[in-house]
C-alpha cells in the first residue's frame, strides 16, 4: 500500500508540474529558451535512458520467464512498439494548433505571434483539453513505474514534470491573454494536470485486480514504448525549437548520465 500511495503522489507531482509553466507564462517577461532547451534535453535523456536499459529489459526478463525466450521475446517487443503505436494515435487525433507541443513563448504570445487564430481563449481551452488527453497515457506511465520500480520513479517523475512545464504556459498564456484574468489561466493549466493522476488511477483500477508477471511484463514494455515516442516526437523538438541544437544534445547526454548513475546505486 505505501508504494502505491508513493506511486500516486508521484504522479499528481509530475502531473501538477503544468503550474510552473502557467507561473512562467503569468509573470515571466520572457521566456528562458536556454533553460528550457537544456531540461527539455535532459528530460528526453532520462525517458530514452530508463526506457531502453532498464524498463525495456525488466519486461522481457518477466516474459520470457513465464514464456520461453522465443515466445517472451516477441511479446516484449510487440508490446513495445504497441505502446509506440498507442501514443501515436493520440498525438495524431489532436489538431497541430492545439498540440500541447507546438511551441510558444511568452515574448511571442504578447505580440499575438501563438494564436492560430482571433479568439484566444479558443485557443488555450482546446489546448487544455489537449494536453488532459495527451498526459493521459504519461500518468499511466508514471504510475506503473514508480509502482513497480522506486528506484527509478524520482527521475522519471523529474523528466515528465520538465516536460509539462511548457505545456502550462501553452495553456495558461493564451486563456491570460483573452480574458486578463490570471486565476482562470492558472486554473485550466492547473487543472489539465490532472489527467495523468486520473490516468494513475484507471490504470490501478484496471489492472492491479489482474496483475501478475506476464501483464507486468507487457504493461512495462508499452510504457518504454511510451516514454520512446515522446522523447523523440516532443522533447527532442521542443528543445532544438527552443534553443540551440547543441544545448539539446547536451541536456540529453546529462539525462542519460543521470539517469545512467541513478541506476548503478542501486545495483
Amino acid at each position: 500500500m505505501d508504494n502505491v500511495l508513493l506511486a500516486f503522489l508521484i504522479t499528481l507531482l509530475a502531473g501538477l508540474s503544468t503550474g510552473i509553466g502557467s507561473t512562467i507564462a503569468l509573470f515571466a517577461k520572457k521566456t528562458n529558451t536556454k533553460f528550457l532547451s537544456l531540461s527539455l534535453g535532459f528530460s528526453a535523456g532520462v525517458m530514452l535512458y530508463v526506457s531502453m536499459i532498464d524498463i525495456f529489459y525488466k519486461a522481457k526478463d518477466a516474459l520470457t520467464a513465464q514464456l520461453g525466450i522465443k515466445l517472451g521475446s516477441c511479446v516484449t517487443v510487440g508490446a513495445f512498439f504497441g505502446g509506440i503505436f498507442l501514443i501515436a494515435i493520440i498525438d495524431k487525433a489532436i489538431p497541430s494548433a492545439d498540440n500541447p507541443h507546438e511551441i510558444c513563448k511568452v515574448e511571442d504570445l504578447e505580440k499575438g505571434k501563438c494564436a492560430t487564430g482571433p479568439n484566444l481563449l479558443r485557443t488555450g481551452l482546446f489546448t487544455a483539453l489537449a494536453v488532459g488527453i495527451h498526459n493521459f497515457p504519461e500518468g499511466l506511465a508514471t504510475f506503473i513505474s514508480a509502482l513497480q520500480e522506486p528506484s527509478i520513479a524520482i527521475p522519471i517523475a523529474v523528466a515528465i514534470a520538465i516536460h509539462n512545464i511548457p505545456e502550462g504556459i501553452a495553456i495558461s498564456a493564451p486563456i491570460y491573454y483573452a480574458t486578463g484574468d490570471k486565476r482562470k489561466a492558472f486554473l485550466f493549466s492547473f487543472l489539465s494536470g490532472f489527467s495523468e493522476p486520473v490516468g494513475a488511477l484507471i490504470g490501478y483500477l484496471i489492472l492491479m485486480p489482474i496483475i501478475n508477471d506476464i501483464v507486468f511484463g507487457i504493461v512495462f514494455g508499452v510504457v518504454a514504448g511510451i516514454m520512446v515516442f515522446i522523447s523523440l516526437d516532443e522533447l527532442l523538438p521542443a528543445a532544438r525549437e527552443y534553443g540551440e541544437h547543441h544545448l539539446s544534445i547536451y541536456g540529453l547526454i546529462a539525462g542519460m548520465g543521470v539517469m545512467a548513475l541513478s541506476l548503478l546505486l542501486f545495483v
